[in-house]
């Protein structure tokens, strides 16, 4: 079914911003980096009090993981729902929501409870942040044209790599003080700092009606196509797997690389606090890098097959291998090493992944394709935590290893689909037809 085509009128900020990446623009950017970044430190916080927690409420590896699994259990179907309103709704109004829910789903856990209290609070806690990275990347990519979306989109993902560097020795350091509860009210409290900046100084880049079958970005007006011609794309399903394969390792660095440090590789928990953010911290050389290298090819008319689904592949690729040499160094500062840079290479991919699929959907479907992605996506992180807390139960320290080699096979698969089907342009000649 098709509407009647309508080029909405953008607001006064989007007709500022849109075209030359001014100054509001900048500043809805910069309150969406640190949007990501409440989201992770969030995220990690339960992997940061692992240890603390297992031994508070007696739980094996298997049922640790399970819990940190059960973040994940709404995530993606909020991330399809949401996603797919934010082509009809206000992106600022769903990320203000967002923001107020994830302060409120912290509240039971700090409060006291058990296992079924921290389980219920981390679903509530999923099912808010699921749409977190699709709609932040559609709110900020909406502000620039396709050439210039490579900084912004990076810089959102970088908020991500943030969050853990900035938050990990201070929150460890409130858990080893104060106990991992009171970490909990931390970070309900930054949720509310950050949805009050936002309710003041947030904006969207443009307007559009449930109607609008085509939307004017500054470049060109482009119909929209249902939504099963841009997943049976081979563009979106490359983009998709490859930053599934990538998301496997965010996953198991948020819950389990903490006490892989702590457990198998011998350092205390202060240190690990600190040493945790390394592979976070060359991811975000890798995605600031990777925008940079990104942008010069599009900029001399290198296609995005090559620009973006290249470059990715070889991001994917590098991190694998880094993974698969673990079983041949000794000592923990070689594994340290190798884990950093197989972790931080094979989780910074997921700038890529939204560049590509903005690209690749029309603007009236942008929301649509990057949540489902997203769900498809972090269903890596539904099944990675629960699947590692199996393989320490049954192997001890050794599990840690056998999951860092299972990462490791999954990015060279990952890699393999980027190189070899990721290329929007063709696609979006196909969806044209």
């Amino acid at each position: 079914m098709t509407a009647v085509p309508t080029v909405p009128q953008p607001s006064t900020g989007a007709a500022e911003a849109t075209g030359d990446g001014g100054r509001r623009a900048w500043t809805v950017t910069v309150l969406l980096v640190v949007f990501m970044m409440v989201n992770f430190a969030d995220k990690s916080v339960l992997g940061l009090a692992g240890d603390e927690i297992r031994a508070d409420l007696h739980l094996s590896a298997t049922q640790f993981g399970l819990a940190n699994s059960a973040f994940f259990l709404l995530f993606s179907v909020a991330a399809v729902v949401i996603g797919l309103a934010a082509d009809r709704m206000s992106p600022k109004l769903l990320l203000l929501v967002m923001a107020v829910m994830w302060s409120v789903a912290q509240v039971p856990a700090a409060v006291g409870g058990g296992l079924a209290v921290l389980v219920a609070s981390r679903v509530l806690l999923g099912a808010a942040e699921g749409p977190a990275f699709p709609v932040a990347q559609q709110a900020t990519l909406a502000w620039f044209p396709d050439h210039r979306r490579n900084l912004p989109g990076a810089l959102i993902t970088l908020g991500v790599t943030l969050g853990v560097i900035v938050s990990a020795p201070g929150l460890s350091w409130v858990i080893q003080n104060h106990g991992w509860r009171a970490a909990l009210w931390v970070l309900a409290a930054a949720g509310v700092v950050w949805a009050a900046a936002w309710a003041l100084l947030g904006a969207d880049g443009h307007h559009r009606t449930a109607a609008t079958s085509s939307v004017r970005t500054g470049e060109e007006e482009r119909p929209a196509v249902p939504y099963r011609r841009i997943f049976a794309s081979r563009t979106w399903i490359g983009a998709t797997f490859a930053y599934f394969t990538s998301y496997w390792t965010v996953a198991l660095m948020l819950v389990w690389l903490p006490s892989y440090l702590r457990n198998a590789l011998g350092y205390t928990a202060g240190s690990a606090g600190l040493v945790v953010v390394a592979p976070w911290a060359i991811g975000a050389v890798v995605l600031l890098a990777q925008a940079g290298v990104t942008g010069r090819l599009m900029r001399r008319g290198v296609g995005s097959r090559r620009a973006r689904g290249w470059v990715g592949g070889w991001i994917l690729a590098i991190g694998a291998a880094c993974c698969a040499a673990l079983p041949f160094v000794e000592g923990s500062a070689a594994k340290t090493l190798l884990i950093a840079l197989g972790f931080g290479f094979g989780g910074s991919y997921a700038t890529v992944a939204a560049t590509t699929v903005a690209e690749l959907a029309p603007p009236a479907r942008a929301g649509g394709a990057l949540g489902t992605m997203n769900a498809v996506v972090t269903a890596a992180g539904l099944a990675a935590p629960a699947l590692v807390g199996a393989l320490v139960d049954a192997q001890g320290n050794d599990g840690y290893q056998s999951a860092v080699l299972l990462s490791g096979a999954l990015l060279a698969v990952g890699a393999a689909a980027s190189f070899l089907l990721v290329d929007p342009a063709r696609d979006i000649a196909r969806l044209a037809d």
